[in-house]
């Protein structure tokens, strides 16, 4: 009986990978939205940004006039280079986000799935623990009468 539960169990969750099923939905654009995202939001891209940005202030404030690309102190074309940057990267940022939120919730109706299937399980088997009480108390109460008779 308990078997055959645990069989229909299996049928009705079955096992799957949500990070698996989330990665064969993905079209390229999506995955290099997500690598951008990833790579944009590390340290490592911040101490980029935050070098190339002294390097550049501290040239063009420090440097003798002659070598001085983007006089101080407009420096138009670090904030032209540097608004292009965010323009161009906060949309992407926004798309990869989104997608990781796609795969969060991908992941919690899963766990949600999981914890149903735990329900169901753990019912099955207090089920099947609730049948094997009842069959020992019977088989107890015969074994009672059964020395009862024999005194």
């Amino acid at each position: 009986m308990a078997q055959t539960s645990i069989e229909k169990l299996q049928q009705q969750f079955p096992i799957k990978n949500v990070n698996v099923i989330h990665r064969s939905r993905l079209s390229s654009m999506d995955k290099l939205a997500l690598f951008v995202t990833e790579k944009i939001g590390t340290m490592g891209f911040f101490f980029i940004i935050f070098a190339w940005t002294a390097i550049w202030l501290s040239w063009n404030i420090l440097a003798p006039k002659n070598f001085r690309f983007d006089p101080y102190p407009a420096f138009v074309l670090w904030l032209f280079i540097s608004n292009l940057i965010q323009i161009h990267l906060m949309p992407l940022i926004m798309v990869g986000q989104n997608i990781q939120g796609k795969h969060a919730e991908l992941r919690s109706e899963h766990d949600f799935e999981t914890d149903k299937k735990a329900e169901k399980e753990i019912e099955t088997i207090l089920n099947h623990l609730e049948n094997q009480q009842k069959l020992m108390l019977e088989i107890l109460r015969k074994i009672e009468k059964l020395e009862e008779s024999k005194k």
